[in-house]
């Protein structure tokens, strides 16, 4: 019983928050650029930056302790 309750209930819970998350509208769309040819600057760090610092430190660590053992 459990092994069908279990993926019954979770895709229930799926559907129902993909349902929810079509149900919102549309955004602003941001600002519209001044030169049709040149795109509109969108600031990409938002702590983007320490994501990468951190990966690359964390991929540094296993292959160190790999090389260790």
């Amino acid at each position: 019983m459990k092994k069908v309750l279990i993926p019954v209930t979770a895709a229930f819970l799926f559907f129902l928050t993909t349902s929810a998350a079509l149900a919102q509208g549309p955004g602003s769309g941001g600002p519209e650029p001044q030169d049709p040819q040149q795109p509109t600057a969108v600031p990409i760090d938002g702590g983007a930056s320490l994501l990468l610092a951190a990966g690359a430190a964390y991929g540094w660590r296993r292959m160190r302790n790999k090389n260790k053992k």
